[in-house]
């Protein structure tokens, strides 16, 4: 007797927290009737996706942290330059930027980075892993980013374009260790 009196409080306890944090309606069904915060929707959508408009800007989800937010602002002013190796090291503002200058130039944008990091030690900054919002892919010769499900890149095929650009295909991340900013 005692023992199921005890299982009927615990399951009331979880009920009642339950409800403290997603209001009396269950969370999918709240996903379908609006008037949630940010950080509920990103409960019904683990990773909200940007959108990428045909003028090759990205556009973050409404749900995105602030400085995810800035991260994408800053990669969106600097996505038609072309590819320069050695750009965005010497200066944030240069003429053209390589990988690891493009991904550093998005990152100082959200105030992730200070200074412009090489892709050899961005396989120790930050955290390790994936993140939720922005991924930084490195090894000794490249670094890309993952930010709001869309790449961050200088390779890989935009019409023959070279240089910093948002891609919708991911790629094969064999041979990179995978870092993120710590909460992002």
């Amino acid at each position: 007797m005692r023992h199921n009196f005890r299982l009927a409080g615990l399951a009331l306890v979880v009920v009642l927290c339950a409800i403290a944090v997603f209001g009396a309606g269950s969370a999918s069904a709240r996903c379908t009737t609006g008037g949630m915060s940010p950080a509920e929707i990103d409960m019904c959508t683990p990773t909200a996706k940007a959108k990428l408009l045909p003028n090759g800007m990205l556009v973050p989800p409404a749900s995105a942290p602030a400085r995810v937010k800035a991260v994408i602002a800053a990669a969106n002013k600097i996505r038609s330059k072309p590819y320069v190796w050695g750009g965005g090291h010497a200066r944030w503002n240069d003429r053209g930027y390589d990988c690891s200058g493009s991904v550093s130039f998005a990152l100082h944008g959200g105030h992730f980075l200070e200074s412009p990091l090489p892709s050899g030690p961005m396989e120790s900054w930050g955290e390790e892993g994936a993140g939720r919002w922005i991924t930084v892919w490195a090894n000794a010769g490249h670094a890309y980013a993952e930010i709001a499900g869309f790449r961050w890149d200088t390779s890989g095929d935009n019409g023959g374009e070279t240089g910093p650009r948002w891609h919708e295909e991911l790629r094969d991340n064999v041979g990179f260790t995978a870092r993120h900013p710590a909460g992002y």
